[in-house]
């Protein structure tokens, strides 16, 4: 599998590698030993998976295998791909959850109990109001945790754990009203409050969510989501730095494209991953080896990149092409040739590697590393020739790649998937639909029977309309007879229906959710249909929460490591937590939106108004119409800054705080008349002697001297 896009990491001083002049490292190094003995040992252990994966492409493609052996007289060759209808089906499901409001599924809010960061500060806006900064009784004292036996332990290098050190960024920002500054939320009208644990945590996930939609992450979750329905297990990789180019003109009109470093990730197909065969998971593996399959320029453009040897390079190039073709690329390919192609086979590997072998292939130890057995890196080999090795560059150390499985397989790495699941029901429907359709075949034509002693000898004994035999003897009616055979194609389509539910079954997944017509039984109310699609959504469910768990969740903690190591901000420092959402969208939206538009009425009521987080209501309300909630909401802060203008531009309109008056005097803000007509009652009715009153003093019905008129009755209420 070719590189995509050129990975490249951040230049660091206090990267390990090796470079180009070390004479250490030959073709038969015991480094490349070391490579080559593990990968060998991957490919073997995983036969039996590829097994799997070879029979679900099949029936996917609606292809048969060699296992499948035909009679003579089975005619039919038909393939009715069901598990291509209900792996495609899965995989929209599982992309409609994980993307259904148009942002990618992971979110980032502070710990419960925040270390290191105010959860909260306010302070008391009133004129002449002051209090003291909130410090520990302690001044000066340090931090500790707890160590194994109980025993208190101050943290190295820790500083005064004083409000004042806790508000991150916002320490500066606050520093005219540090003398006012007290911990906590702020109880009153007057009283100022700031989130520094929740500020630091929205701008990560902002960026997060930058960084992978600049590097297409969601392209790159689809296809593992495909193979994680076809196969059972899903591959990610990443993040990587990547120089990307921007378009953009001089004044000029010349092109001179902006390059800008990003992280990105990648999706890596199941059939070039070789993991540790000894793991179950990526927190056990020792060791993952990507294989790749390069073709002469990517190779050598290989020499653009950090730490990449150009000598080794150049020496394998010249070696000639050496990537030999797996027996299972030859039956997945309509067009298999030779077993030899023109590319090469590049095997990347991440893991721990003796520290006695990397010093012997020339590769310095750091200090902090001296004494440690076995030592996590990343070496590239190519034709006996190391490309590249350097330490794992991360901090903390990981193996940047994601396995995540569509149904966990006790005791194994790899996961089952759709196509597995139901491999045994897509048998029987093949096998009954060829039985109908051979016996449709028999049924729909009659076998003849010839007695050539009546007829005259050497005539064509082919039949058609308008035949005519020449007969030389015997009763009329008994040279030729037709035989037929009964129709029995209905008994094999109800075989075949009642594999098709078997399907259903296996895979969790009802013909009705992909299409199908004609539903019978519960599923012909709205409510049965409503039934079926909840229990549909309880088996994908447990699929999309393993999407959190192993994909979603590892994914965000690395991008967090990956921006505090290489682009550290300290707008973004905090005691954070990673949380995946794709388990969130399960629920339908029109269903959700209901519901919250419902409990939204609930908590209208004043009384209950102020136990309620209208900013959070506001905003799942927006994300249950599939729209961006940071586009269209405020922050309750925003949102009074905003009431106060709508009431300054409506002057007329009652501020918060008078209608709680008006509302605690019994007065209703909608009659200020009490006469009880709310928005259509008389208003504020003028007295004699104001203007605009109409009636006379006397509240008798004599015409006015104005007008002559009669006044009505409702102009004289008062």
């Amino acid at each position: 599998m070719a590189i995509k896009q050129d990975e490249v990491l951040f230049d660091t001083d206090d990267v390990s590698a090796i470079d180009d002049n070390d004479d250490n490292l030959k073709s038969e190094s015991s480094v490349v030993s070391f490579v080559v003995g593990k990968y060998n040992k991957a490919d073997t252990s995983r036969y039996n998976d590829e097994q799997r994966w070879l029979k679900a492409y099949k029936n996917y493609r609606g292809l048969y295998g060699s296992d499948v052996q035909f009679t003579e007289t089975e005619k039919s060759r038909v393939f009715i791909k069901v598990t291509k209808t209900k792996t495609l089906a899965a995989y929209g499901q599982i992309v409609d959850v994980l993307f259904g409001n148009s942002k990618f599924p992971l979110g980032i809010d502070p710990t419960v109990l925040p270390d290191g960061v105010a959860e909260a500060a306010h302070f008391d806006i009133t004129p002449n109001t002051t209090t003291e900064l909130n410090k520990k009784e302690s001044a000066g004292s340090k931090p500790f945790v707890l160590d194994n036996e109980g025993n208190s332990v101050s943290i190295e290098g820790a500083t005064e754990d004083d409000l004042s050190g806790r508000l991150s960024y916002l320490k500066d920002f606050l520093s005219p009203v540090s003398n006012k500054l007290t911990e906590g939320e702020g109880t009153t009208k007057s009283k100022v409050t700031f989130h520094p644990s929740m500020i630091a945590a929205k701008k990560m996930e902002k960026k997060i969510h930058d960084q992978l939609e600049e590097s297409g992450t969601n392209k790159q979750l689809r296809n593992a989501a495909f193979e994680m329905a076809l196969f059972g297990t899903g591959i990610m990789k990443g993040p990587f730095a990547v120089d990307k180019e921007y378009p953009n003109w001089t004044e000029e009109g010349e092109y001179d494209p902006l390059v800008k470093t990003v992280p990105s990730t990648s999706h890596v197909s199941i059939w070039n991953f070789y993991p540790d065969p000894d793991a179950d998971n990526m927190d056990d593996a020792e060791f993952v080896i990507e294989r790749h399959k390069m073709s002469r320029s990517q190779l050598r453009a290989l020499k653009s990149r950090p730490y990449f040897r150009n000598d080794a390079i150049d020496a394998s190039i010249d070696m000639g092409e050496s990537y030999t073709r797996k027996y299972w690329e030859d039956q997945m390919e309509d067009d298999a040739g030779s077993t030899k192609s023109e590319r090469y086979e590049i095997l990347e590997f991440w893991g721990f590697v003796d520290a006695a072998v990397l010093e012997e292939n020339g590769l310095e130890i750091p200090k902090n590393l001296k004494g440690i057995d076995q030592i996590n890196v990343n070496i590239w080999i190519c034709n006996g020739n190391v490309l590249r090795l350097v330490l794992n560059p991360f901090t903390p150390v990981r193996i940047p790649y994601y396995a995540v499985p569509y149904e966990l397989n006790p005791y194994s790495f790899f996961g089952v998937g759709i196509a597995e699941n139901m491999d045994d029901t897509q048998t029987l429907m093949n096998g009954f639909m060829r039985m109908a359709i051979d016996n449709a075949a028999l049924s729909g034509n009659l076998i003849i029977e010839v007695d050539e002693t009546n007829l005259v000898p050497g005539q064509d004994m082919s039949v058609y309309p308008g035949k005519i035999f020449r007969r030389q003897g015997g009763a009329p009616g008994q040279a030729l007879f037709g035989t037929k055979f009964p129709n029995v194609a209905g008994e094999n389509m109800q075989l075949f229906d009642k594999a098709r539910v078997l399907a259903d079954e296996s895979t969790g997944f009802p013909s009705f959710a992909h299409g199908q017509t004609g539903v019978q039984g519960v599923g012909r109310t709205a409510s049965g249909i409503s039934m079926l699609m909840s229990a549909a959504n309880g088996s994908i469910r447990n699929v999309v929460k393993n999407v959190d768990d192993y994909l979603l969740a590892p994914l965000g903690k690395a991008f967090f490591s990956f921006n505090m190591q290489f682009d550290f901000d300290p707008e973004i420092r905090g005691d954070l937590e990673i949380k995946a959402q794709g388990t969130e969208s399960l629920m339908a939206n029109e269903v959700r939106s209901q519901r919250l538009m419902q409990f939204l009425g609930v908590v209208s009521n004043p009384v209950l108004a102020p136990f309620a987080k209208m900013d959070y209501i506001v905003r799942e309300i927006a994300k249950s119409m599939d729209l961006d909630p940071d586009k269209l909401t405020n922050s309750l802060a925003d949102a009074a800054v905003q009431a106060e203008l709508l009431r300054e531009m409506n002057p007329q309109q009652p501020s918060p705080q008078q209608q709680e008056e008006q509302m605690a005097a019994g007065v209703n803000p909608n009659d200020p008349t009490g006469a009880g007509g709310g928005n259509i009652g008389t208003g504020q009715v003028p007295l004699p002697n104001e203007q605009g009153f109409t009636g006379n003093e006397q509240g008798n019905n004599e015409p006015t001297e104005s007008t002559g008129q009669q006044p009505s009755t409702m102009a004289g209420l008062q």
